[in-house]
């Protein structure tokens, strides 16, 4: 039997013909060889399993590259599964419409291994498939990288985006705190309890501002139509609420950020979700709020953040609140659409015009 990897990789699948040999390639090429990759394919009705098969021939060196094939039950159920069986000392996540720089894994598994940490959490890029643009999301403050740090001496840490594939995680420290994804079907808003018991546990967190990372923003920006879904934030929140509720000592130095994320997120989910599924979001989000009010959990710090009256309307009245929202999303599109329309730039020594794009005037 060999030793185990250094790093355990787990890859969920599903459907993902059109980008999965890039996913695949930038993994197989790491600096760091002591790698096992574990591709969870989640019933894929495309290429996507013959993509995998055709890489295991040409890469796999004993056990190091294993597919997991297996019906479609979502995407908590094949991380699940993926960590499961994982044997490496460190877990890495990549999706499968995403791709990693060569040197990602020997630089986070140093990192791990200096300070012994539970996590280590790097920045990313974002990325635009059709123009390959990637811009360095910088969302890892520099004042924070290679610090070891604990979200309940700095909770701020909880407010750092998931982007739970920008990360390695101890495997002993996962099992040990029974650490799991929720296993909704679909996959939506699935990592947000996991990198939140993740930050709230850890002992020892190492950050790097170093980005190595290519998360696609494709499709990012359409709405979701589907009922069940809609209230998927939901279901992870209640998981968070569960789990702070089970940790009274974590929960009186979190909560107040936790309810933060929450309203944000929801407010996030609204925009999102179809017009039509918004009235009935906006009750269940006005019901769980007032249930927090009425506990006396929204504090000073939570309306630091949060509009205090925007908050009340919700609480109070949710369709008045909701039509108010609606105005300001109308606002913001009409002001995109104005940017795109035309877009003036002057500057000390030159004026430049464009319309739909086109430059029509340039002086200086």
């Amino acid at each position: 039997m060999p030793d185990p990897a250094k790093i355990s990789i787990i890859i969920p699948i599903y459907n993902a013909e059109q980008y999965l040999e890039k996913c695949l390639e930038s993994i197989t090429a790491q600096t760091l060889q002591d790698i096992e990759i574990i591709c969870v394919n989640d019933g894929s009705k495309d290429g996507s399993l013959k993509i995998l098969e055709e890489f295991a021939a040409r890469f796999s060196t004993g056990e190091r590259f294993k597919i997991i094939n297996k019906e479609n039950t979502g995407y908590g159920h094949s991380m699940n599964i993926g960590i499961l069986v994982a044997k490496g000392e460190y877990i890495g996540i990549v999706e499968s419409d995403d791709f990693i720089e060569l040197k990602m894994y020997e630089d986070l598994y140093a990192l791990a291994v200096k300070d012994a940490a539970d996590m280590v959490k790097s920045d990313w890029y974002e990325y635009w498939s059709d123009s390959q643009k990637s811009v360095k999301a910088g969302k890892i403050a520099k004042a924070r990288t290679l610090k070891i740090c604990q979200a309940k001496d700095d909770p701020s840490i909880l407010k750092i985006r998931p982007t739970i594939w920008s990360a390695i995680y101890r495997r002993e420290f996962l099992a040990k705190n029974n650490i799991k994804f929720l296993e909704t079907p679909g996959a939506s808003y699935q990592d947000t309890s996991f990198a939140f018991k993740v930050a709230a546990l850890a002992e020892k967190i190492v950050f790097s501002d170093k980005a190595y990372y290519y998360y696609r923003q494709d499709n990012l920006g359409s709405s979701m139509n589907h009922g069940a879904k809609v209230y998927y934030i939901c279901g992870e929140y209640e998981e968070i609420s569960a789990f702070l509720d089970s940790q009274p000592q974590l929960k009186a130095s979190l909560n107040s950020y936790k309810l933060i994320m929450q309203y944000r997120a929801y407010m996030w989910n609204l925009s999102r979700i179809n017009k039509d599924l918004r009235g009935e979001f906006a009750e269940r989000f006005s019901l769980e709020f007032k249930k927090y009010f009425e506990k006396g959990e929204l504090t000073k710090e939570f309306f630091k953040k949060c509009p205090e009256r925007e908050v009340m309307s919700l609480i109070n009245n949710p369709q008045k609140f909701l039509s108010g929202f609606e105005r300001g999303l109308l606002r913001t599109k009409l002001s995109d659409l104005r940017r795109k329309l035309i877009s003036v730039k002057i500057n000390s020594s030159r004026i430049s015009v464009s319309i739909f794009g086109k430059q029509i005037l340039k002086t200086g």
